[in-house]
């Protein structure tokens, strides 16, 4: 190219044009694709199971500003993303059918698995008959254990694709932009959302074993805890917290029924067996044990089965089979899966459950998880002698089931909960010191013991090879 510099040279040609048009386009491309791969922005919907996000976080808060309650602009710093807390969504809450839960702030408490230094949310209408518009929404740390008061400092809002309001349709689920928030491992958080209009049923887990909130009116930035005068014993809408974390590595999906759910634990004790277990975890790799770093959360439905659905459409309690994708594959980094499944099959069959059936529903979980590169830990059936349920011929059915798993032709690698916990002078019965009093649930000492059962060295490793 020529010209001179005093602004007397010619016109450019359409070639020139074309050249710096193509040198423009090649930078805005380059950009664009910088930006979103270090956004690392959720998509919103998705129905597919993919979860495994690993990227840098994006903290959008739309042009709002850092005012306390906003969602820092500026990327968090790098990590992996991995589930710290989920639930999975159950049916819809009776009562709500028709106007749902217009003008009210929930005020959910969750307790988390892992920390981090980025935090996103997933919210589920999946019982929904009609589109639920969330419009506003904020993430907190507890000021208390438990407590609806937030952290001074803590409190952030979330957005959705840089809107401070989303609408979930009826069935669906949404996952929210990246905050950047410091979440402490084994701590309370606080997700709270407004919803100015009905949607009901509202999509709901039945049985928390901790205490959230509600209030009249948005109030979803307030710190106090003072609107929030109304406690729920479940959560609502809110199914997953995921965590952008320095430390760990991946995520335990632990997938059972109301012994995973943690029914009959002290509520706000935060001692199911996969809260135990995960804090094994993090002592034993803080004691310098060559052991994987991983977060660990519960995917227990009480009253769930491996085969059978519960009623609806949607089926509220769907089994073990049918759930699979959205409560295992679909948790963010998942790298092992323990099962705890099969009581329900006994007990709540009207006829005498099959054993080989229950079996061959198992196997067919462990073969999906399989497929995703999953290890599968799974956990012999605990006894229940002496609860209304027990005959002679179900306890014949678990000891199958038991001798399948021990022989290790279902799993990749076995903890003995059955052993762990049954009576030693009456092997059909809980020990008395893990029995919560309906000789089915443990206790708190018996969900403890439980997580003392793992032999955490299974945990490592992946699928087997396909041969």
């Amino acid at each position: 190219m020529t010209g001179g510099r005093d602004g007397g040279a010619g016109a450019p040609t359409a070639k020139h044009h074309a050249l710096l048009a193509a040198v423009i386009a090649a930078i805005v491309a380059v950009s664009a694709a910088i930006y979103v791969g270090a956004a690392g922005i959720p998509s919103g919907l998705y129905g597919d199971g993919a979860g495994d996000r690993t990227t840098l976080a994006d903290g959008r808060d739309g042009g709002k500003g850092r005012d306390g309650r906003g969602n820092p602009a500026a990327p968090a710093s790098t990590g992996t993303w991995v589930s710290s807390w989920a639930a999975p969504p159950v049916g819809g809450e009776p009562g709500t059918e028709m106007t749902g839960l217009a003008d009210r702030s929930l005020r959910n408490v969750v307790h988390t698995s892992v920390g981090g230094t980025a935090a996103r949310i997933t919210l589920s209408n999946l019982y929904g008959q009609s589109p639920l518009t969330i419009s506003h929404a904020s993430i907190a740390l507890s000021a208390g254990r438990g407590d609806a008061a937030a952290l001074a400092g803590s409190m952030r809002r979330v957005t959705f694709r840089g809107q401070t309001g989303v609408v979930v349709p009826a069935g669906a689920q949404v996952t929210s932009d990246a905050v950047r928030i410091a979440v402490p491992h084994d701590g309370d958080v606080l997700v709270t959302t407004y919803s100015p209009t009905g949607s009901g049923p509202v999509t709901r887990h039945t049985y928390a074993r901790q205490t959230s909130y509600a209030a009249a009116g948005q109030h979803t930035g307030d710190t106090t805890g003072a609107p929030y005068t109304e406690e729920s014993a479940f959560w609502r809408y809110l199914t997953g917290l995921d965590v952008l974390s320095r430390d760990s590595q991946g995520t335990v999906v632990a997938l059972g029924d109301s012994l995973t759910d943690g029914s009959t634990s002290t509520v706000g004790a935060n001692n199911r067996w996969p809260d135990v277990l995960s804090d094994r975890l993090r002592e034993a790799a803080a004691a310098g044990r060559d052991i994987p770093r991983y977060s660990v959360v519960n995917g227990g439905i009480s009253g769930n089965r491996v085969l059978a659905d519960g009623l609806g459409r949607p089926a509220e309690n769907p089994s073990a089979l049918k759930r699979f994708d959205r409560d295992v594959l679909g948790r963010t980094n998942v790298k092992v899966l323990v099962v705890d499944l099969g009581i329900n099959d006994i007990l709540r069959d009207p006829d005498l459950a099959d054993p080989d059936a229950v079996v061959g529903g198992l196997k067919t979980l462990v073969d999906r998880a399989h497929a995703r590169g999953l290890k599968v830990v799974g956990a012999t059936l605990m006894p229940f002698g002496g609860h209304r349920g027990y005959t002679d011929a179900r306890e014949t059915v678990r000891q199958r089931i038991n001798t399948e798993i021990r022989a290790g032709r279902v799993f990749d690698a076995v903890v003995d909960f059955d052993r762990a916990l049954r009576d030693p002078y009456d092997p059909r019965r809980l020990r008395p010191l893990y029995d919560s009093g309906d000789h089915l649930h443990p206790s708190d000492r018996g969900y403890t013991r439980m997580a003392e059962s793992f032999d955490l060295d299974d945990l490592k490793g992946g699928a087997p090879a396909q041969l």
